[in-house]
């Protein structure tokens, strides 16, 4: 047998503290046919700074679609079909790189997902460029070890063949037919070198995770050993494993054969026929050929009706969006089910980019269509094979998936399931009418179920407190919710530590209200003619106020614009009136001062725009501001020989408590802040930086009088004032 290797490899991806399903990062494989041996290499580091710290990452397997996690323990939807993940740990602790290799031995061959994280994100609210977070860094690559030329059983067909070692296990295929009901693999004449007892195992299937059914039998000595399977893989190539227990060369002979149902449906005519007449209307002279096809078959369809094994329900595919597929039966949303035999529907799922969402299925039972009043419809649904035998083990499993069951009956019509990221394959639906023991009208019972089945990126839109976010991973979409005001799980449907309304309604109080505290700073702006200023404090507040309106998480929301919009707004009012703020403390020039009012305004727009959260957007103007006022004031103390601004009062009275504030503000809103406890501290924020300006303004000018209306003389005389170098002149 001739081996080739091939090696994937991937860039990798920074890691992030778990809080939702966007931060675990994503890696997307996809391993050939005839792979016998696949192996990851997980490769884990951190950064060498003193911020970083041992750390656990969590990785996931998961074979045909994304795992399905839960770090954090929370409920996932009514309904949904959970199984836990394949997961290992990775420990960085003194060492700064691990290299860990997983390895899979005769895997299914299509799409495989790896899932990393770190553990629960603590929740605080960090200010970009005051802390240095610690990189962790997770990259996933895949060796695959692939036979060119793996033997192929023909069914029907013996197959002798020789294992030459234990080393050397024998691989085979097999191509399993479409309405395949069951397979049966016989071993057959095994004999060893020695011409003593042989000892083989043979493995049917791929190893799938998280969950395998590889099927295993051994044989021991010279009799015929077989393993049978009920509804193989349609359409795939399944398989076979042959190893020997002993050191000697074995020769065997294999055998495969195949159950073939044969479905009772419509015939194809009839369904692209239908299908034309409900998109188009129907066209002259086709009434009466179509009426007559139907009257002709049905003699024939109520004869063969106990040979048939299933009764296939035509179902079109409608792609509706990224992830958005709706399902729609040919024959009305109604479908009959029987107790002779399964109506099938196909679900088509294999598309590659199916996966990444939730198939939601729903079972309406129409009370009046059961002829039986203790009837049962039984419904499974499976991938890759349909079940066939639901009559008989009421068992939703087929040869290598685990179903999920379904019943509707008349004291439940109702039932729904949710597949969480549905693996890549053809979904089918079974349904059939199981009736109680010893009624004899059973056989001509007919149930009539309405099935609603439609693939969405996110079950119910994530709710009311959830957002629906679509993710990407190079070409591959998946999505994911986003939960707020407490809310947690897959759908954002555990309300464990929700908040409650009375609670988010005391938030947005908080956080917009806080923002009247700079009345008394406009006040006292408008009082000492700080015009501009005052203008620039009503802004900040304006926008302050209805940015937080619009920004909460739960039901108390306003917006009054685009929320992009107001967030804007309230950062540029924010960074602006620390600015004028401080230049006003500078007592420069007034012609001075507003230019530099207008230049640092735009300057501090154009660096929002850049990155509207990193520190130096505060910090840069501050400092600047504060490096003018330092030296206007060192200025005018050595023109005046003492120090500035001369008076104890009012550094005792002003200026240190407005640089307390707004030293306590800067502490609450760079440390303190975490997702909990934002809605009060941030407002302790707008309350303390209100009340720092309206102390760190400085006095008015000394010959302005507070708002006095201006001297105006009868002889049409008019006084001038000249505030720069008080000089009066009449004109």
């Amino acid at each position: 047998s001739l081996y080739v290797s091939e090696y994937f490899s991937q860039s990798a991806q920074k890691l992030s503290f778990y809080s939702w399903y966007g931060n675990a990062k994503l890696f997307h494989f996809r391993v050939p046919e005839d792979t016998v041996l696949l192996r990851w290499l997980l490769q884990a580091s951190r950064g060498k700074g003193p911020e970083c710290s041992d750390m656990e990452i969590t990785v996931h397997f998961r074979y045909g679609a994304p795992p399905v996690i839960n770090p954090l323990g929370t409920r996932f939807p009514a309904n949904a079909t959970v199984r836990p993940s394949y997961n290992i740990s990775i420990a960085l602790s003194s060492a700064v790189q691990n290299t860990t290799f997983v390895n899979v031995t005769t895997p299914a061959a299509g799409d495989w997902f790896i899932a990393a994280h770190l553990p629960e994100a603590a929740g605080r609210i960090e200010v970009k460029g005051f802390s240095t977070p610690c990189p962790y860094m997770f990259q996933a690559d895949m060796f695959v070890l692939r036979l060119t030329d793996m033997p192929v059983l023909e069914p029907g067909v013996a197959m002798p063949q020789t294992i030459v070692s234990p080393a050397k296990p024998l691989h085979v295929k097999v191509f399993v037919p479409k309405h395949a009901a069951g397979m049966r693999f016989e071993l057959r004449s095994c004999v060893t070198s020695e011409q003593k007892a042989c000892a083989v195992r043979v493995v049917l299937g791929s190893i799938t995770l998280p969950q395998s059914f590889q099927r295993t039998v051994t044989c021991t000595g010279t009799t015929n050993c077989s393993l049978a399977l009920d509804s193989p893989p349609w359409e795939k190539w399944l398989q076979v494993m042959v190893e020997s227990l002993g050191a000697a060369a074995v020769s065997v002979e294999m055998l495969a054969s195949f159950t073939v149902c044969r479905p009772g449906s419509t015939s194809s005519f009839l369904n692209f026929s239908s299908l034309n007449q409900s998109q188009t209307g129907p066209r002259p002279g086709s009434a009466a050929g179509s009426s007559a096809l139907p009257t002709g078959e049905a003699p024939r369809n109520a004869s063969d009706q106990r040979s048939v094994c299933l009764q296939s329900q035509p179902v079109v595919r409608e792609d509706l969006d990224v992830v958005s597929v709706r399902y729609r039966l040919l024959n009305g949303p109604s479908v009959p089910v029987n107790p002779l035999s399964p109506t099938l529907l196909l679900l088509n799922l294999n598309s590659g980019m199916d996966s990444g969402g939730s198939l939601v299925l729903s079972l309406l039972l129409n009370k009046t269509s059961v002829n039986l009043a203790n009837a049962t419809v039984v419904a499974c649904v499976t991938a890759a094979s349909p079940v066939l035998s639901l009559n008989a083990t009421q068992n939703c499993s087929t040869a290598f998936f685990q179903g999920y069951p379904l019943s509707v009956s008349m004291a439940s019509a109702e039932a729904t399931l949710i597949v969480l990221y549905p693996q890549t394959d053809d979904w089918f639906l079974s349904l059939q009418l199981i009736c109680p023991k010893g009624q004899g009208e059973c056989n001509a019972a007919e149930a009539k179920v309405t099935v609603f089945a439609y693939l969405t990126p996110c079950f119910n839109d994530c709710g009311l407190y959830g957002q629906c976010s679509l993710l990407r991973r190079h070409g591959y979409l998946y999505a994911g919710c986003s939960c707020k005001a407490g809310w947690g799980g897959w759908s954002c449907t555990d309300d464990t530590k929700a908040q409650s309304v009375g609670l988010q309604n005391l938030a947005t109080l908080l956080l917009t209200l806080s923002n009247l505290m700079f009345l008394p700073a406009i006040a006292v702006a408008v009082y000492r003619y700080y015009l501009v200023e005052a203008s620039v404090y009503t802004y900040t507040m304006f926008f302050s106020t209805f940015y937080h309106a619009c920004d909460q998480p739960g039901v108390a929301v306003m917006c009054i614009m685009d929320y992009d919009t107001l967030q804007y707004c309230d950062f540029l009012g924010s960074v602006v009136s620390i600015w004028v703020t401080i230049l006003c403390m500078s007592r420069v020039k007034k012609i001075l001062k507003y230019v530099l009012f207008v230049l640092g305004t735009l300057l501090i727009a154009m660096s929002l725009q850049l990155d509207r959260r990193g520190v130096w957007n505060m910090m840069g103007p501050c400092l600047f501001a504060l490096g003018i006022m330092i030296a206007a004031w060192v200025y005018h103390g050595v023109k005046r020989r003492h120090c500035y601004p001369s008076s104890w009062k009012r550094w005792v009275f002003y200026l240190l408590p407005g640089i307390t504030l707004a030293f306590i503000a800067i502490s609450v809103y760079a440390f303190m802040e975490t997702n909990e406890n934002y809605y009060y501290t941030h407002s302790i924020w707008h309350i303390l930086v209100a009340s720092s300006v309206a102390f760190l303004l400085p006095p008015r000018d000394k010959h302005k009088k507070p708002w006095a209306w201006s001297q105006k003389i009868t002889c049409r005389y008019q006084i001038c004032q000249n505030d720069r170098e008080e000089l009066y002149a009449v004109t």
